[in-house]
C-alpha cells in the first residue's frame, strides 16, 4: 500500500509509516500522475481533491487534516465510494488563540467590548465559550443554530454593528445560506469607522475588492489571516490592513499535530487496524516557559502576557517583507505556511506567581496555565 500525503503535515513519517508506503509532495503541486499507486491521500486545505486529481486512481481514501472542506469535492466521493475524512475542531483553539493574539497586538479594548461572531460551528463556536466565560459580550449569527443552542443569536446586520467582527464561516457557494462574499460592499459599509475586522475562515467570504474600495476611504482595522486567491492574494490590499498573516491562524503545533493524529486513526478505521501510534510517541518535547511578569493592570497586561506568548506583529512583518521582496509572491506566500515556525498554544506557558487574582482568573480562562 502506498499513501501520498502533503508534505506540510507534521510527523506523516511517524504516523503513517507503520501503515504504508509514504510519499511527500507538496499540497499545490499534487498531480493525477502521482496517485496512480496510491491507495490513500492525505492533504490539508490548499489541494483541490475532485475528480481531475482522483480520476482513474486507486484513492479510496482522503483525508484533510484541516476542520473545512470545501476544497474536497464530496459529492464525488460519495459516487465513487471513497471513503473520507477531516479533522473538525483540531485547530479551533489556534484559530480562537490568534484572534486574541490580533485584538491584544492592535491594544483593542475587546475585553470590554461587544464581540460579534459570524459563523459558530467548530471555531467561532470555541471563541464564542471563551469569550463567555470572560464576561464578554457577544453577538452571533449564524443561521443554522437555533436560539436554544445559543442564546447570542441575531441578524448579520446587529452583528456587524459590534466593535470587534469575527468570521469564521466555511466558504460555500449553494444552499439556502451561501457564505461566498456574504460581506460585500453594503455590509461592510455597517461597520462603524472605529471597530475591528477579523476574518481567520476563508478569504472570500469578503468580498476583497469591496474592502479594497473600504479602505482606501476608510480607517477600519482588519486583520487578515485568508485572502481570496490564495497563494497570489491582492497585494494593493495589503498596504491597507492592519495585521497580514498567510493562512496561519491554525497553525499552532498542537492543532497541527492533533489534526495529523485525526486523519491518522481515519485511516486506521478504514483499513480495520487498530492505531499503534499516540501523539505522545512522537510529540517533541519542548519547554514550557513561564512568561516574564509585566504587571497587574486590568485589563492592558493581558494583553501583555499574549503578546509574549504569541508575537503576532512578527508573523504580519515576515509576511509583508515576503510579499513585497519577492519576484513569486504566490511561491513565497506557500513557503511561508510550509516554514512556518513552532508556535505553542497558551495552555504550555505558566503564569508568574506574582498574577493578581483578578488577573490571574482571566488569563486562566483564556488558556494559560498556574504554576504550581
Amino acid at each position: 500500500m502506498k499513501i501520498t500525503i502533503d508534505e506540510n503535515i507534521p510527523y506523516a513519517q511517524e504516523f503513517f509509516g507503520s501503515l504504508a508506503d509514504i510519499q511527500l509532495l507538496p499540497g499545490r503541486e499534487i498531480t493525477n500522475a502521482d496517485l496512480q499507486d496510491s491507495q490513500a491521500l492525505i492533504v490539508r486545505s490548499v489541494t483541490r481533491v475532485d475528480q481531475r486529481l482522483l480520476a482513474n486512481t486507486p484513492v479510496n481514501f482522503v483525508g484533510t487534516c484541516t476542520i473545512g472542506t470545501d476544497h474536497l469535492d464530496l459529492p464525488y466521493f460519495q459516487e465513487h465510494n471513497i471513503n473520507w475524512s477531516s479533522a473538525p475542531g483540531c485547530n479551533a483553539n489556534s484559530v480562537v488563540e490568534y484572534v486574541i493574539s490580533a485584538l491584544s497586538a492592535l491594544n483593542a479594548p475587546w475585553i470590554t467590548s461587544t464581540v460579534g461572531i459570524i459563523g459558530c460551528g467548530n471555531v467561532g463556536g470555541a471563541l464564542y465559550r471563551k469569550l463567555k466565560q470572560l464576561g464578554i459580550k457577544c453577538r452571533v449569527y449564524d443561521p443554522f443554530l437555533s436560539d436554544g443552542q445559543c442564546a447570542d443569536l441575531t441578524d448579520l446586520e446587529i452583528v456587524l454593528q459590534s466593535n470587534v467582527i469575527c468570521l469564521h464561516t466555511p466558504l460555500t457557494t449553494t444552499g439556502p445560506h451561501p457564505t461566498f462574499h456574504l460581506l460585500g460592499d453594503n455590509e461592510l459599509e455597517l461597520i462603524a469607522d472605529d471597530a475591528v475586522l477579523i476574518n481567520a475562515g476563508r478569504g472570500a467570504v469578503i468580498d476583497n475588492q469591496a474592502l479594497y474600495r473600504q479602505l482606501t476611504q476608510r480607517n477600519l482595522k482588519v486583520v487578515l489571516d485568508v485572502w481570496e486567491g490564495e497563494p497570489n492574494i491582492m497585494l494593493k490590499l495589503l498596504d491597507h490592513v492592519s495585521i497580514a498573516t498567510p493562512h496561519i491562524a491554525g497553525y499552532s503545533y498542537d492543532g497541527k499535530v492533533a489534526g495529523t493524529e485525526m486523519i491518522y486513526s481515519a485511516l486506521c478505521k478504514h483499513l480495520s487496524r487498530l492505531p499503534t501510534v499516540k501523539v505522545g510517541d512522537v510529540l517533541r518535547e519542548l519547554e514550557s516557559p513561564a512568561l516574564h511578569w509585566s504587571g497587574n493592570r486590568f485589563p492592558s497586561d493581558i494583553y501583555a502576557y499574549v503578546r509574549q506568548s504569541y508575537d503576532i506583529l512578527n508573523d504580519d512583518k515576515i509576511f509583508r517583507a515576503s510579499q513585497m521582496n519577492s519576484i513569486s509572491p504566490g511561491k513565497a506566500f506557500d513557503e511561508l505556511r510550509k516554514n512556518y515556525p513552532i508556535r505553542r498554544e497558551f495552555a504550555n506557558y505558566y503564569l508568574p506567581t506574582q498574577v493578581s487574582d483578578r488577573l490571574k482568573n482571566s488569563l486562566i480562562a483564556i488558556g494559560f496555565r498556574e504554576l504550581h
